[in-house]
This record gives C-alpha cells, structure tokens and sequence, in this order.
C-alpha cells in the first residue's frame, strides 16, 4: 500500500513508522493492506522489545530464523538492523548460520532453530540444554514469541514477493540454509 493512499488506522500507524524509522519499509507497506496486521506486528514487537531478551539477541534471532526460511527481505532488514544494534558483519553472519561466539547467545539460537525445525515440539531436553547455557524461562518463552514474529514476516514476505529495500544481506559462502541445529528430529529441515 502506497502510504499516500492509506487512510484511517492504517494511515496512523504508517505515518507513525515513518516519524519513528525515517522511511517506511516495503513490509510496513505490506502489512498496512490490514491495520490490524500492522496494529498487530508493531505492538508485538513494541511488546518484545521491552522484554528480557536485549536488541541484539532479537536481532540474532531474527536473522537465523530469516535463514532458516529463506527470506531474502528479513535477512536484508535484520543484517540493516542488527548492525544498528551493535553486531558485528561476523556476529550477523554467525547469527544466521545458528552460531555464537558467546555460549548463552548460541543457546538461544540453538533454540531457536530448534523451535523452527521442530514447528514448536521442542524436546525436553532442548529445553534443559538452554537452561543449562544460562537461558532463562521468561528468554525461553520470548525467544519462541521473536521466533513466531519473525516466522510471521518471513510467511508474509513470500506470500506478498516484498521488494527489498534494504541493502542486500551478504550471500553464505557455505550455501546452506543453516548447519545442522544437532536435533537429529526427521520434522527439521535444519539437520
């Protein structure tokens, strides 16, 4: 939706993002076919973003899932925006291939790729194996919820064909989607 042509909710909440961003993203464009999409996306995320988890660990999480289902648009955004909270051109590609240098960071990824792969029917023990890194239950709960947002964009992203308009995001050298999460589940497409 072109934001000139938006009107009530819908014109609220894009004109609110491009004060807020100085431009207004293709996806946000998107979104605003529904307001109550877009109503929806920015309080989620206004919600996670004041949880446990810093920007950072959400941006990682961002990026890995992005990976895990290919979604061109979100990698570009999320390595855009990773950069913009602090990760490094090295931590964004790590971050996408399921990997951290820093163990508790790479038990969440671990997670949440297990949580991909696994549509949700984690083991117990990936559950205890975070734990055991350090990650807390409420880092639990909101890294299933920054899984499900992004699960949401990325769906969204391929069902509408998005246009990036975010610098491209680095092709992996690698080719793989993401190396193996070590689930060893017949259901992940990560293994």
């Amino acid at each position: 939706m072109n934001p000139a042509d938006a009107t009530g909710k819908a014109k609220e909440l894009l004109d609110a993002v491009q004060s807020k961003l100085g431009m207004t993203p293709n996806l946000m464009r998107v979104m605003a076919n529904s307001a109550a999409v877009l109503d929806a996306y920015l309080k989620f995320s206004g919600a996670l973003a004041g949880g446990e988890l810093t920007a950072k660990e959400r941006e990682r999480i961002a990026l890995a899932v992005g990976q895990a289902n290919s979604c061109d648009y979100c990698l570009s955004a999320h390595t855009a925006l990773g950069k913009m909270s602090g990760l490094t051109a090295s931590e964004i590609l790590d971050a996408r291939r399921g990997k951290a240098d820093d163990a508790k960071a790479g038990a969440i990824l671990t997670f949440a790729n297990h949580v991909v792969a696994k549509r949700g029917l984690v083991s117990d023990t990936d559950v205890t194996t975070a734990r055991e890194a350090g990650v807390t239950d409420a880092e639990i709960a909101e890294t299933v919820a920054n899984v499900s947002l992004n699960i949401l964009t990325n769906y969204l992203n391929h069902v509408a064909q998005t246009e990036v308009d975010f610098p491209a995001a680095e092709k992996l050298s690698d080719d793989s989607a993401t190396e193996s999460c070590g689930c060893h589940s017949e259901a992940c497409s990560v293994a």
